[in-house]
């Protein structure tokens, strides 16, 4: 009972941040799309590889589930996933990983596989996205050179913490005393992080370009590199701005910057894109997470592989 009463005013919060953060930019999504001149198929394959991105990133994420021994079945993981996005839409960046955290829990997986794919998948995906970013093009945004720094450690660490971890809480359990659960972290969770990830950011980048293609009648010039590092780079700076919900403000100027420098759209069409694409990604998110917020969830299904 406690724990459904948990759930229930978690998605009470989710659901009220979602309203407010649409209500409170339609005002001006509404004056840009007065605008804009769409070519429909173009928007509509957009929106296609979107749907594609986050099919892959669901089945990476029950991947990372079943490196751990645990079972989830794709509807459920689809559920949970859709509904924990919402989470980005709340002030701070923790509320994502702990809604889908504890819905895997309540399908029957275990607190450290829950916990652990949801961070791994995370971390892996801030990696690999600033990695395609550079391959595509990283003059397009200049990036803090602090975070690049905290993004190679990242890197670093997570190439090391499948064998060092367990070591260092051995140590630690020998000089403190103490019986601290020896963690487990799969290597091969984190091979599938990557690779699921880094085709997620492809998708997105062509995705973007179709997506601009259809705001401005068919045609953009650049490269499919130039509209990934443009799209990318704006994400990422919008993802570790702690303070901004969703990367709100900080995702558009930077994109603005990027556009701009690369000299794919100037100007209003510059604006236009910034703030249609922003509608574009949001409705694709929102939508669904709503639908699967407000609809009933299926029995538990999963299992760990030793039950």
């Amino acid at each position: 009972m406690r724990r459904r009463v948990i759930r229930v005013a978690l998605q009470l919060v989710l659901l009220g941040f979602v309203i407010w953060y649409v209500r409170a930019h339609w005002s001006e999504y509404e004056q840009l799309f007065q605008q804009a001149s769409p070519a429909w198929k173009m928007l509509a394959a957009s929106c296609f590889l979107v749907c594609v991105a986050y099919l892959v990133l669901i089945q990476t994420w029950r991947q990372v589930v079943e490196a751990w021994g645990e079972r989830l079945s794709f509807a459920n993981a689809m559920r949970i996933w859709f509904v924990s996005n919402l989470g980005k839409y709340v002030p701070g960046k923790v509320w994502a990983i702990a809604a889908m955290g504890t819905l895997a829990q309540e399908q029957g997986v275990s607190p450290v596989a829950a916990m652990g794919s949801s961070v791994v998948v995370q971390l892996v995906n801030l990696v690999t996205g600033f990695a395609i970013f550079f391959i595509a093009g990283a003059q397009a945004v200049d990036v803090p050179f602090g975070a690049l720094v905290g993004v190679a450690a990242l890197a670093g660490a997570l190439a090391v913490a499948p064998t060092l971890l367990p070591k260092a809480v051995l140590l630690i359990n020998r000089m403190s005393g103490r019986q601290l659960a020896i963690p487990h972290l799969p290597r091969r969770a984190i091979w599938w992080a990557g690779a699921g990830t880094a085709l997620a950011w492809v998708l997105y980048g062509i995705a973007f370009q179709f997506f601009a293609a259809g705001m401005s009648s068919g045609a953009v010039g650049g490269t499919l590199g130039d509209w990934t590092a443009v799209f990318i780079g704006p994400y990422l700076v919008g993802f570790i701005a702690v303070f901004a919900p969703g990367g709100i403000g900080v995702r558009e100027v930077a994109m603005v910057e990027a556009l701009q420098r690369t000299g794919l759209a100037v100007g209003a069409m510059s604006a236009l894109l910034v703030v249609s694409s922003r509608v574009w990604l949001t409705m694709l998110e929102i939508i669904p997470g709503v639908f699967f917020l407000l609809v009933r969830p299926s029995r538990r299904s999963a299992s760990s592989s030793d039950k």
